[in-house]
């Protein structure tokens, strides 16, 4: 079995932002490839129609086993393609990593900002009135991880109530879908650098719980 990893990136960030996770598991011998997606100015619909063409693409190799790995809005993203997909049947598992599965509070304090989200289009994809018009299954088709950040070292995570990681709340990471979970001492910005988030990456993507 060939196990590649597909690394969908967070908001306002481009593939680079996966760079350090990456290296992290191809030490481990997956192949890894990492996308440009838009997810700064559109809503994530078209990301979803970017990542099932190269999803078709790595699907043409009939012993390739694709695992989808996201940090943030590259997690939700993750979500979205497993209920749309046509290749699901080369899809392995699943990790989040810092994912707003229930929405974002700090994307609702923004659509407030006159003109914010009509140039940062994406962030509307993060409110939770639009999650929930998603009808995202809680029963999704394969094994999905969550790793959840708890250092809330960022001034905005001030404006958010119960742990969170700066950005995004603990509550909104786990969702009952989930086939595990697990909380870290890590902010959103850092999370997906740090090696123990590799290595609960690998063995989850390995034995399916981390």
């Amino acid at each position: 079995m060939n196990d590649q990893v597909l690394l969908l990136h967070g908001f306002n960030k481009n593939s680079r932002d996966m760079k350090t996770l990456s290296t992290y598991l191809e030490e481990q011998s997956y192949h890894c490839r990492s996308l440009n997606l838009p997810l700064t100015r559109l809503e994530f619909d078209k990301s979803v129609l970017l990542v099932e063409q190269v999803l078709s693409e790595m699907a043409l190799h009939k012993d390739a086993r694709i695992h989808l790995v996201g940090h943030s809005t590259g997690g939700l993203l993750i979500r979205k393609v497993l209920k749309e997909t046509d290749n699901l049947a080369a899809i392995g598992r699943c990790v989040q990593i810092a994912t707003p599965n229930h929405g974002s509070q700090l994307a609702y304090v923004a659509s407030k900002i006159v003109g914010y989200t009509q140039y940062f289009r994406t962030l509307r994809s993060l409110h939770t009135t639009y999650i929930e018009q998603l009808n995202l299954s809680n029963d999704p088709p394969c094994p999905i991880g969550a790793i959840a950040g708890t250092r809330n070292h960022l001034w905005l995570g001030k404006l958010l109530e119960g742990d969170n990681d700066g950005r995004i709340e603990l509550a909104s990471v786990q969702y009952p879908g989930l086939t595990d979970f697990i909380s870290v001492p890590y902010g959103h910005k850092e999370i997906h650098h740090q090696r123990e988030v590799a290595d609960l990456t690998v063995r989850f993507l390995k034995l399916g719980q981390f």
